[in-house]
């Protein structure tokens, strides 16, 4: 430690503070102790810093459903976060978010006494349990769609699903129709509200939501089908990108062009989706920093500092090629 503070120029307790993921410390600081963490190949000692700091040096994370999109990437950036101050991660998945399951699986988590806990389970059915947990250890939870708080990451998927709505309505198409994504998920419930927003305030027909059962490609697909038996469709927000996937797939099928007959937007921005034929125009949100904010959230609830709001993760609409003008289908 003093051969890392030496080359970076600072102190050896700035060189503790970073190493034990302090949040008091600059970017340009903390940035020149772990480029000198990273030259010197300085190895931290986690049994004696968990005797110092009387800490496992291990945070639980409990996720539900990590086959979808958005849990995978946030849980990457826990891991990554975690790892990058010095704490492994212990996972606990549930198959389902009611009170048992969630007790129990906190219960192992604190069976191997991790010093914190990230929630990854963004259901609706989710949050009256974990209110009434009564812990001697903090959580932070991902809400997708719901309001900013202070010990909650969020994501404003309502304003996503405005920006996707207004887009189609910019480019020319009376209406948006919307395959929704399962019920019971924040994100569904958010995103759709945000496209009934959009449409009452362009004073736009609202027509009813193609239902899914899950945010899979085949649930998407089942609801292009009807989609291409429907000429009056010109414009679908989807709730998110495999969706619009099994959409444009079952269009194609059916002889439509994406976007000529149809103009199709999704949800999330995953990695795949500018390599969709077309390339897919959606909604990017930045789940890394989900798992970033949570795990620096959970480190200033351990070390007793303040919880302030964590403001929500703004959505940003990435144009590709599956929108443009509308044409009369026949």
């Amino acid at each position: 430690m003093i051969d890392v503070a030496r080359l970076a120029g600072v102190s050896q307790q700035t060189v503790s503070r970073v190493v034990n993921g302090h949040s008091n410390v600059g970017p340009e600081v903390r940035e020149r102790v772990e480029r000198a963490i990273t030259q010197l190949r300085y190895n931290r000692n986690s049994a004696a810093r968990a005797l110092a700091t009387n800490r496992s040096m291990n945070l639980g994370v409990l996720s539900y459903s990590l086959p979808v999109h958005g849990s995978t990437m946030v849980l990457f950036g826990v891991a990554e976060e975690a790892r990058r101050n010095g704490y492994a991660t212990s996972l606990v998945s549930i198959s389902d978010v009611d009170s048992n399951d969630i007790r129990a699986a906190v219960d192992t988590l604190l069976g191997d006494s991790v010093d914190g806990i990230v929630v990854l389970a963004p259901m609706s059915a989710a949050a009256p349990v974990l209110n009434g947990l009564d812990l001697d250890v903090p959580i932070v939870r991902f809400e997708q769609g719901a309001p900013a708080s202070s010990h909650a990451v969020t994501m404003d998927d309502g304003l996503g699903a405005r920006l996707a709505t207004r887009h189609l309505l910019d480019l020319g198409h009376d209406t948006v129709w919307h395959v929704a994504g399962p019920r019971g998920w924040m994100a569904s419930d958010a995103r759709r509200a945000g496209w009934l927003a959009e449409l009452a305030v362009a004073h736009r027909p609202v027509n009813p939501e193609f239902s899914t059962a899950d945010w899979t490609v085949e649930s998407g697909y089942r609801a292009g089908l009807l989609i291409a038996e429907n000429p009056a469709i010109t414009a679908v927000l989807a709730a998110n990108d495999s969706m619009a996937l099994g959409i444009m797939k079952a269009l194609t099928e059916r002889g439509l062009s994406v976007p000529g007959d149809v103009s199709v937007v999704g949800f999330d921005d995953m990695s795949e989706a500018r390599y969709f034929q077309p390339g897919l125009t959606t909604i990017r949100l930045d789940f890394d920093e989900v798992g970033r904010l949570a795990v620096d959230r959970l480190l200033q609830l351990m070390g007793g500092e303040a919880a302030e709001t964590i403001p929500a993760i703004a959505p940003e609409l990435i144009v590709r090629d599956s929108t443009t003008a509308p044409r009369t289908r026949g």
